[in-house]
């Protein structure tokens, strides 16, 4: 890039106009900051400018503009009083301020449309779930949500994907927090998700299996059945609970100890049914 200051910083000339504005724009958030040596006001805003620029090198150029040297640049955008300060995003205008502003308010406005950290993680989600591997986007849905549990598109993601890798008990129970001016669609979509997940469980052969295994505690073959049920119908939390039921009792049950092993491998990077069962069975087997 011609006449680059720092990494994201760079002073607009005619030359570089276009690349700037039109082309930088569409990968990066464009902030304008137009300015003159003789102004004062201009001294203290544009050191702000740059402060806050060097934190956001992937995301933020900071484009300036000597408003003495570059008149031509400055009449195009209409510039009457410095400090003016725009923000550009995909060759046009969406924001900006005149005069002095504390960086509290810039750091505001700029929050407004620079990308938020997990905004990544629900691009990789996103594509995993296009791919329909569920699996494979349950850790980056669950962490971009952890990074911002007011971010609804995350929450939504992550009781997506709690639905489709079984646990679905925690994604209604997530589902309940969504606030009635966030209820749009997709809300409706995940709760006719779970009634489905619920109804699925609740299958004649389950029933039955239930009812015998609450008559015959003791019997664990019978426990094992309904865990591979259970599992089938996408209820991973009952599965495992009642095949660690069955391994407390005795260790090298059939085909418990595998079948087990082979439920939680199965399961998410992430998923804390996981690492919560994976301690259980080393705990039983060390």
């Amino acid at each position: 890039m011609d006449n680059l200051v720092a990494n994201n910083t760079v002073d607009i000339t005619p030359e570089n106009f276009q690349q700037v504005i039109l082309t930088d724009s569409q990968e990066k958030v464009v902030l304008i900051d137009f300015w003159a040596e003789w102004s004062e006001e201009c001294k203290s805003v544009s050191p702000l400018l740059e402060k806050i620029a060097a934190e956001y090198g992937d995301s933020l150029l900071l484009a300036r503009v000597d408003c003495d040297a570059q008149q031509e640049v400055a009449a195009q955008f209409g510039i009457r009083s410095l400090p003016t300060v725009m923000v550009i995003k995909d060759g046009q205008p969406v924001d900006g301020f005149a005069g002095v502003q504390p960086e509290a308010q810039i750091r505001e406005l700029l929050e407004k449309h620079l990308p938020k950290p997990e905004d990544a993680l629900l691009a990789k989600a996103g594509e995993a779930i296009y791919e329909g591997d569920y699996a494979a986007a349950f850790p980056h849905a669950k962490q971009a949500y952890e990074l911002n549990q007011d971010n609804i598109n995350a929450k939504y993601m992550y009781i997506d994907c709690l639905i489709e890798n079984g646990s679905v008990d925690a994604a209604k129970q997530l589902l309940e927090t969504v606030k009635l001016v966030d209820q749009d669609s997709r809300y409706q979509t995940l709760a006719g998700k779970i009634e489905l997940a619920e109804k699925a469980a609740d299958t004649p052969q389950i029933q039955e299996l239930t009812a015998q295994v609450e008559a015959n505690p003791d019997n664990l073959e019978l426990k094992v059945e309904l865990a591979v049920q259970l599992q089938q119908a996408h209820k991973s939390a009952e599965a495992l609970s009642l095949l660690f039921s069955v391994l407390s009792k005795d260790l090298n049950f059939g085909d418990a100890k595998k079948l087990m092993l082979d439920m939680i491998n199965a399961m998410p990077d992430g998923d804390s049914l996981k690492s919560e069962y994976r301690r259980k069975v080393y705990s039983l087997l060390y």
